[in-house]
């Protein structure tokens, strides 16, 4: 008996050391988030401390293509590379740009701009960052066929190495909005010796600056990183951050809602009740940069009369749009950019719903018994559902449209071309400064590809572009977007249809997480456990 009880007590003491351990981090199954308990209720005692070894689960609809960030230019790979790479600056949330790489700037001329380099930061590699790497990167970004056109107003032969620290940036003509280009997550700095040693392993083989570094990368599935704990700046608050790639929007929502995540990216606009419902749950969602629009073909008849296009404009319903489809998620748009992008002009209205006139200004323009029309969409279900609403609205202004839905490559391909009458698109304004958002979709030198898929041209409106991007005066940049956007909401070569809206879900677990609205978010002060 008496060795019975000292088997006992042996068995509760090792019971005790077990149970008072930290928790371990996660496996390499990115199913499996850290454990923690439930905080107890009651005072700030409840708070449970985080647990800097645990995984921060994130779901996005996609997996990266690429992990160079001159590779290319989507938004799967950005979120994932923006944890790795740093650029010289950073344009934050509320359009002020911050230090990152670069601790100042000056502007020498209107032509030049000087970076000072920040001191002592080392590469993933152990290498030191220096005016070595920046002239190489934005060589290298320029000459991408991916991501050039950010950065092809910079001339090549006028990135100049000054010192070890020091950098110069110039372009044969002024260029205003340079600043936000070098902002954008796709011009961040590369190792130029990390780079050449992958050779053709360089999509796979991330060397940055930032506060995290490739653990593992499961193609398809899931995308590991662990922390720099030689990062330059303050130290990422978790560990282990691992990207899980979940197609589905409901699926996305039910691992948020089972933990199977703890940040959940694009929440679909039919599940936002399921998250804010949820008391273990936080639905984070501001405006973004983001607008969709329904794109006439300027250049065909008879959409080549502002009259036609307006008349349509007044045919649609957008606020029907905007909740049928979008289920109150964003807004209507009143024009071409969202409210918040730097010099989007506030004064803009809506197009107002009204059938009666549009037939009025269909029957001055010569079409009285209207005309056919197909609107073109890709395989995405929401804009076929706003395609649909849009075929009813124009049954009773006498127009007579029809939907045929393309594959993406040939929706891209035939668009370019300009074989369509109407198509659906979206755009987003990353840099968050006008010139982004309106020279490619609008000045006549971006026909197809470039961005102008409506073949739309007006001579003020080329005039006015050309000055809103080759002025470093900030306000004649601002006289020239506010008069261009008021042209172009006359003109009328879009419906303006909606404004996006980020959406995301999170746990209550975590903290430290912020929206920014080109929609790629940094997780370095995402916290775990408190």
């Amino acid at each position: 008996m008496k060795r019975s009880w000292q088997i006992l007590a042996l068995l509760l003491v090792l019971m005790l050391v077990v149970s008072s351990c930290s928790p371990a981090p996660a496996g390499d199954d990115p199913a499996e988030p850290a454990g923690e308990e439930p905080a107890e209720e009651g005072g700030e005692e409840a708070t449970e401390p985080a647990d800097e070894d645990a995984v921060v689960f994130v779901a996005q609809g996609s997996d990266a293509v690429t992990l160079d960030p001159h590779g290319q230019n989507d938004q799967a790979s950005s979120r994932v590379r923006v944890q790795m790479f740093d650029t010289l600056l950073m344009q934050t949330k509320d359009l002020e740009y911050v230090p990152l790489l670069a601790t100042e700037w000056t502007q020498v001329d209107d032509l030049t701009i000087e970076f000072k380099l920040r001191e002592g930061v080392k590469w993933h590699n152990g290498e030191d960052f220096t005016a070595d790497d920046v002239v190489y990167s934005l060589r290298r970004a320029i000459e991408s066929p991916s991501v050039g056109q950010i950065v092809n107003m910079i001339n090549p032969d006028k990135i100049e190495k000054v010192d070890d620290l020091t950098v110069r940036v110039g372009t044969d003509e002024p260029f205003g909005p340079l600043l936000a280009h070098l902002s954008h997550p796709a011009i961040s700095m590369v190792n130029e010796k990390a780079v050449t040693d992958a050779g053709d392993n360089v999509d796979i083989t991330p060397v940055g600056t930032g506060p995290y570094k490739l653990k593992n990368w499961a193609r398809g599935d899931y995308v590991e990183l662990e922390r720099n704990d030689d990062y330059w700046g303050e130290p990422a608050k978790t560990k282990y951050i691992t990207f899980r790639n979940v197609s589905e929007n409901a699926n996305r929502t039910i691992e948020l809602e089972t933990g199977g995540v703890h940040i959940a990216y694009d929440i679909a606009p039919n599940d936002v009740s399921k998250i804010e419902d949820n008391a273990d749950l936080t639905l984070v969602r501001d405006a973004n940069f983001s607008t969709t629009y329904i794109g006439f073909n300027a250049s065909k008849e008879p959409f080549d009369k502002p009259e036609v296009r307006q008349a349509i404009n007044h045919a649609v319903n957008m606020d029907e749009i905007v909740e049928a489809v979008y289920f109150g998620v964003g807004n209507k748009a009143a024009g071409p950019l969202g409210s918040n992008v730097a010099f989007a002009n506030q004064d803009l209205e809506p197009y107002e719903y009204n059938p009666e006139l549009a037939k009025e200004m269909l029957a001055e323009a010569g079409y009285p018994d209207g005309f056919d029309l197909v609107i073109w969409t890709n395989d995405n279900q929401v804009r076929q559902d706003i395609a649909e609403i849009v075929q009813n609205q124009l049954q009773q202004i006498g127009i007579n449209a029809s939907m045929e839905v393309l594959e993406w490559g040939s929706y891209l391909a035939n668009t370019a071309a300009g074989e369509h009458d109407m198509f659906i698109l979206g755009w987003t304004t990353v840099t968050g400064d006008a010139d982004y958002g309106l020279y490619a979709l609008f000045h006549s030198s971006q026909f197809g590809d470039a961005g102008n898929r409506t073949f739309y041209k007006n001579d003020r409106v080329d005039e006015l572009l050309d000055i809103g991007r080759t002025s470093v005066v900030e306000a004649d940049r601002a006289a020239a977007y506010q008069e261009v956007q008021e042209i172009i909401r006359e003109d009328a070569p879009w419906i303006f249809t909606w404004n996006g809206e980020d959406l995301v879900g999170t746990s209550n677990k975590i903290s430290g997480f912020e929206l920014h609205p080109a929609g790629h978010y940094r997780l370095h002060n995402v916290v775990l456990g408190q």
